[in-house]
């Protein structure tokens, strides 16, 4: 007989139901507390109601969790010293989106060499979240893949929409019923108003084909997230991280209908890609909320333990210890000195404001 189907799949293999890996991995009930008081003060700093800015900082992508829990080690401390003027939550990507080819991310591909052992990516992805939650650490991610958020969307206090997904229906769909406050990026293009439509978009009811805690296929009806955000990250056209880029793109949000305030992406486009000028970047920025700008909620970082960044190869045990294998990142000494600018950056527009009134 004729095949018609899976002319192309060669093979399929059982993935473990999340109900199943959050019984091996549970969230207790003091951690998800601190994920949710996190959640609430996010919120709080998208609608102007906490005046400190937000800070998403850490490696392009995690690829070794070791690394990762050593860098979280020393966030830590950072975040608690600028508590007062900054909430510091760590860049925790697992899925990466690849322009053409190339490695996934640790839930795709843990092991680093092409065996896809997308189970054990899953359980080394919700180890290392249930790590920093228990040490107090909020966690930011990227979900691409529509199936993971069953898996790890409990621990995340932020999550992000890439450029690449944004205009993507199933990923508007997915964020409509996603708990945690989202950032959109802009588009490859840099404009704005790709992403401004996915915030309305996901702030509505859905339904769409997905899975449940089971794992097995389902209706999802959803109410809508009401809390997304603009992230401007640059493009084909250059940055857009002046004073007079975020002041058009605050005006383009009222004049949808939605809070003027957006995050600002020191990386990417906006650094023209060169991991070494996020710093000027983020001195923008800093120099802005310093003058009073209401606009600007918070910044992102690519940072990690080593800067720059090394091919993957074909042998991972030759790999440089905290240095990371996508995008390059600053040095935590470097990561360390923008965030002490960006708080006192606050500090300079809390006494101003003081002043004024």
């Amino acid at each position: 007989m004729c095949s018609t189907s899976d002319l192309h799949v060669v093979e399929t293999r059982p993935l473990v139901p999340p109900s199943l890996l959050h019984q091996e991995l549970p969230l207790a009930p003091h951690t998800a507390e601190s994920i949710q008081a996190a959640r609430r003060r996010i919120q709080a700093i998208l609608r102007g109601e906490d005046r400190r800015l937000l800070v998403i900082v850490g490696p392009c992508s995690v690829h070794d969790v070791d690394a990762a829990r050593e860098y979280a080690d020393r966030l830590l401390p950072v975040r608690q010293r600028h508590a007062e003027d900054l909430e510091v939550v760590m860049r925790v990507y697992f899925e990466k989106p690849r322009t053409t080819v190339g490695w996934k991310g640790l839930i795709n591909d843990p092991h680093l060499d092409g065996s896809y052992d997308i189970n054990t990516g899953l359980r080394r992805a919700r180890g290392l979240l249930l790590h920093l939650a228990g040490c107090g650490l909020p966690a930011a991610t990227e979900l691409l893949d529509p199936v993971v958020p069953q898996y790890i969307a409990d621990l995340i206090s932020w999550t992000a929409i890439g450029a690449r997904t944004t205009e993507s229906q199933t990923h508007r769909e997915m964020a409509s019923g996603l708990s945690m406050p989202i950032g959109y990026k802009n588009g490859t293009d840099g404009s704005a108003a790709i992403a401004i439509n996915a915030m309305q978009a996901a702030s509505r009811p859905h339904h769409f084909l997905g899975i449940n805690h089971e794992g097995h296929a389902s209706i999802v009806t959803t109410t809508g997230n009401p809390d997304g955000h603009l992230v401007l990250r640059g493009g084909k056209q250059g940055p857009n991280y002046s004073p007079e880029a975020v002041t058009a793109a605050a005006r383009q949000l009222e004049a949808a209908g939605l809070t003027p305030r957006l995050m600002v992406d020191c990386s990417h486009g906006n650094s023209n890609k060169d991991y070494r000028r996020q710093g000027e970047v983020l001195a923008s920025v800093a120099a802005q909320v310093a003058d009073g700008s209401d606009a600007v909620l918070g910044v992102m970082l690519e940072s990690h333990l080593v800067a720059g960044s090394q091919g993957l190869g074909s042998d991972p045990v030759s790999l440089s210890y905290g240095q990371s294998i996508t995008d390059a990142c600053i040095d935590f000494e470097t990561t360390e000195a923008l965030l002490d600018q960006l708080s006192a950056a606050v500090r300079g527009s809390r006494s101003r404001q003081a002043v004024l009134t």
